[in-house]
């Protein structure tokens, strides 16, 4: 890696292309990044865009982490792990997952996967407002394509139908669970995400439609960022109160019509 391609303003930041392709190179090619808080997030929120590019040769997935995941929930054999050991565990974890996952590096992609500003967790919260803050003072010809805003810490199987973006993610099953369980100091530290993720995907497939056949044997939801990109005047807070009147609307409606 030629440290002049691209320095890092966080000393304990750094930068991974599991391939070994120069960085300018892994640079150019990214068509699919997603921005998660947290070791492993990339692989629960963004599975869609790691399945779109693999073993593509003209799509490229990259993942940037925000934190280090020092602060794992630690039961079992991590239960005496300190934060410094925790953060060398995580690092090798991401790395693991990126080299199973075949990601590239960050560019100018043209799928971008954030974090939903409805999510649950501070963390997330406050990524997805910067990542948000960042895509904004692109030029308008540099942003993405699309923007997604992916659930982790709370479902988004409250959207209405109109709004909810549903991302296929049922192809390569085995993949999907390769990827998380790479995080072993997550699943043995005491949080079974493996089977939380895969049986959230199982549920949104089932239940997306009442009397149709499944059309998908898994699917995450998401909530369309782009008019948030489109319009910077448009704040986060009425983007995110808009979608919460709208279901608002949909349960009252729906209670109206049988009342």
């Amino acid at each position: 890696m030629n440290p002049e391609v691209f320095t890092l303003r966080n000393e304990s930041a750094n930068l991974y292309v599991p391939d070994g392709t120069d960085v300018r190179d892994a640079l150019s090619r990214t068509t699919h990044l997603c921005i998660g808080a947290h070791p492993d997030d990339i692989e629960i929120m963004a599975y869609h865009g790691i399945a779109a590019c693999f073993q593509r040769p003209d799509r490229w997935m990259c993942g940037v982490i925000v934190t280090d995941g020092a602060s794992s929930s630690r039961l079992g054999p991590y239960a005496r792990t300190t934060d410094e050991e925790m953060r060398a565990v995580r690092r090798q974890e991401q790395r693991k997952a990126a080299h199973i996952g075949e990601y590239g590096e960050i560019a100018r992609p043209r799928v971008v996967y954030l974090h939903n500003p409805a999510d649950k967790h501070d963390t997330h919260v406050a990524t997805f407002m910067c990542s948000v803050e960042a895509l904004r003072r692109l030029p308008a010809g540099m942003r993405p394509e699309k923007a997604y805003g992916c659930e982790i810490w709370r479902s988004l199987d409250w959207l209405p139908d109109w709004d909810k973006v549903v991302l296929s993610v049922s192809s390569r099953p085995n993949l999907a669970a390769s990827l998380i369980g790479v995080f072993d100091s997550q699943i043995s530290g005491g949080k079974r995400y493996d089977l939380a993720t895969a049986g959230r995907r199982c549920a949104n497939a089932t239940y997306l439609e009442a009397h149709e056949p499944d059309k998908e044997t898994a699917v995450t939801y998401a909530m369309n960022l782009n008019p948030l990109l489109e319009d910077p005047t448009l704040s986060v807070k009425d983007f995110t109160f808009s979608l919460l009147e709208h279901f608002h609307e949909d349960v009252r409606d729906r209670l109206s019509r049988f009342t």
